[in-house]
């Protein structure tokens, strides 16, 4: 009797260990796949609004740890397998833009002002309601726009610098046809080993000081500039690409997820991590399909800790944020720019898709694509938020019917 009970109580410890692993497993495969996918997207982004290498390196630090914590909170507060993570659209807005004007410090002033709007959505239904007004077809177009020329990189690389951009652009579309999902993170592994040739034959090494993980505060500053052109472009391509369609597929994976905690939360992280270069946190949308999807586990009251396990994996990631910014800093020319358009593909295809969905209103898609392609800065503002205005009265010239007159 007591080896049969014995034998039972085995039998239910190895089940929960195998109920344990699979959220496990799932959250730490969404947390690999999501930062080495997009990792130099944001180092790309950030440099491009004013950043220095170290300070690219402190927000990817940042970004990695406030997601994190946002994820312990709320995964373990509601018991669901919420995931955080950065804005993938919203830095690929920023590759697009140069610095704003007041340089480095308008962009974290204007990073703190898109973490102050998630939270006032949050709190205030009526601004949430407002920006559902934005068709989405033009915050599509704005997003395909602004990041054309980051996704047409790779192009121009293969031609600049074909011995290192070649073997890397190879290894992505046998990754396509091997485990799409994977491609993006197997070219950067190849981009990693062209460095690595690269700096044998120069002779060339990194300083291991330069390895360290180190916060790096910048003071924000406020413009009229930054906050139209950055903070504003930024909220709304998050809101549409990132926040919305998280809680859709939440949804539909049987999770109603709070709105208001988890928006909230969201600004509360970007807010904490802005001065040390974190442009923005929001809800997962991909990587939310990978943590409580049925690869987390036969059980979904247990998918949370897939949630909790992604989030310790991101602190884990967050300590190679210095070693990758000094890799980068030393690549070939073409290699990043190649890796980052890369990983853009997806969301440029994704992006063109719903901007053009509808035949009615296309007319506005277009004009907002072209001019968030155009990239000009009419009086210092980028051309995202020029997309914006433009398409929006667009929109509104072709619905406008007047009223007759009796």
């Amino acid at each position: 009797m007591n080896s049969h009970g014995a034998a039972e109580r085995g039998l239910e410890a190895r089940m929960s260990r195998s109920d344990l692993q699979q959220p496990v497993s799932a959250g730490i495969i969404a947390a690999i796949v999501g930062y080495t996918s997009a990792f130099a997207v944001v180092l790309t982004g950030l440099s491009a609004v004013g950043a220095t290498p170290s300070q690219a390196a402190s927000g990817l630090l940042a970004l990695c740890v406030t997601q994190a914590v946002g994820m312990f909170w709320l995964s373990r507060r509601h018991r669901m397998p919420i995931v955080l993570v950065w804005s993938t659209p919203g830095v690929a807005l920023l590759a697009g833009m140069g610095p704003a004007d007041g340089g480095w410090s308008a962009a974290v002033g204007a990073f703190i002002v898109t973490g102050v709007a998630y939270v006032l959505t949050g709190l205030w239904p009526a601004l949430g309601r407002l920006i559902a007004r934005i068709p989405a077809p033009i915050a599509q177009a704005m997003l395909a726009g602004a990041i054309l020329q980051l996704c047409l990189a790779p192009v121009v690389s293969v031609v600049d610098n074909p011995g290192a951009v070649v073997p890397i652009v190879l290894v992505w579309l046998v990754g396509l046809r091997v485990s799409p999902r994977w491609a993006v993170p197997a070219a950067f592994v190849a981009a990693g080993i062209v460095i690595g040739v690269g700096m044998i034959r120069r002779g060339e090494g990194i300083a291991s000081s330069s390895l360290v993980p180190e916060l790096s505060l910048t003071a924000p500053s406020w413009t009229w500039e930054a906050i139209v052109a950055i903070a504003l472009p930024l909220y709304i391509v998050t809101m549409a690409s990132q926040n919305v369609p998280g809680i859709a597929i939440m949804k539909s994976l049987g999770y109603d997820v709070p709105w208001r905690d988890s928006i909230v939360t969201a600004g509360v992280a970007t807010i904490a991590g802005a001065t040390a270069g974190g442009h923005s946190v929001n809800l997962a949308a991909l990587s939310a399909a990978l943590a409580a999807g049925p690869d987390a586990g036969p059980d979904p009251t247990r998918r949370w800790i897939a949630a909790q396990s992604a989030g310790l994996t991101y602190v884990v990631l967050a300590v190679g944020s210095a070693a990758l910014a000094a890799l980068v800093a030393i690549a070939p020319a073409g290699v990043i720019a190649a890796v980052a358009g890369l990983a853009l593909l997806s969301t440029l295809a994704d992006s063109l898709e719903g901007s053009m969905s509808q035949r009615k209103g296309r007319e506005a898609a277009i004009v907002t694509f072209l001019v968030a392609a155009s990239g000009l800065t009419p009086y210092g503002i980028g051309s995202a938020a020029w997309a914006i205005v433009a398409g929006l009265a667009v929109h509104a010239l072709i619905d406008w019917h007047p009223r007759r007159v009796r």
